[in-house]
């Protein structure tokens, strides 16, 4: 199944994505799962796949779509997870996973503004696999980690490339509404093996990263286990996994994002977040 989140004449709702409509969740499970999130935590997916094959109750051009879990409680990212894009920036092959985290005010909605900061021009993308959870857990072993995933999704990581470099990893990665996550999830019984995937980026229609998801440094079961041993992982957190080679910062010149550019992430199985960029 593919699950959005989306406003309708302002109300806040979730439902399967239905060929050019959606299926209104929030309405047929009623207020015991009010929002996606409360959803996957109640354990409502059986119920949700009873009404897979419902007619839409509502068409897609209808809606605004909101971020696939509008409000999750984390938001973790893995930095320098591919092979190709850690020599491309000429970086230090991690031992470890490299984390760091987003706040939610990072993010604007599937098809909304990212904005490039009045203060910088380098505003870079990365496009990423991302990863759902449903069942929390805490010191989880690697061999069980897939059990823990509710789906996929897509995710922009867009990065403010002076401010990471010469401030913090923090501030570069947390710029108001830098990146993007969605259009929806994918349910993981769609996609068995993530590592089979096929990741794209572009830019104004040109294709800028292309990789397989099987190109991982840490593959997804290594990084669910080593979160979740230093925090709990709880129904709706998102870990996007990292970014493959080809973005701005290492080409030559630089490529940096800019206002009135479209900037689309693609990845196999899941669909195409799309986003425009807009000057702050």
């Amino acid at each position: 199944m593919r699950l959005a989140s989306f406003s309708l004449s302002g109300r806040r709702a979730y439902g399967i994505v239905a060929g050019d409509g959606l299926v209104d969740l929030a309405r047929r499970l009623g207020a015991g799962a009010p929002d996606l999130r409360a959803a996957i935590a109640g354990g409502a997916f059986p119920a949700m796949q009873s009404l897979a094959n419902e007619p839409a109750d509502v068409k897609m051009a209808e809606v605004v779509l909101d971020l696939p879990i509008p409000a999750p409680a984390k938001i973790i990212c893995i930095g320098r997870n591919y092979k190709a894009h850690v020599a491309e920036g000429n970086l230090k092959l991690p031992e470890k996973p490299s984390v760091f985290l987003r706040t939610l005010e990072s993010f604007s909605p599937p098809g909304g503004a990212l904005v490039r900061p009045r203060i910088s021009e380098k505003f870079d993308y990365e496009g990423e696999l991302a990863v759902v959870i449903g069942t929390p857990g805490r010191h989880i072993p690697k061999e069980e980690a897939l059990e823990h995933v509710f789906g996929y999704t897509c995710l922009n990581d867009g990065s403010i490339r002076d401010y990471q470099f010469t401030h913090s990893l923090t501030v570069g990665k947390n710029f108001f509404h830098s990146g993007s996550i969605g259009p929806w999830i994918v349910t993981a019984d769609e996609i068995p093996d993530p590592t089979e995937l096929v990741l794209g980026t572009r830019l104004n229609g040109a294709e800028l990263q292309h990789t397989r998801t099987d190109d991982l440094i840490f593959d997804i079961p290594t990084i669910i286990s080593y979160i979740s041993d230093f925090i709990p992982l709880d129904a709706g957190d998102i870990i996007a996994t990292g970014t493959p080679e080809g973005v701005g910062f290492a080409r030559k010149p630089p490529l940096w994002m800019k206002a009135g550019d479209e900037i689309e992430v693609e990845i196999s199985g899941i669909g195409v977040l799309r986003n425009f960029v807009v000057d702050e």
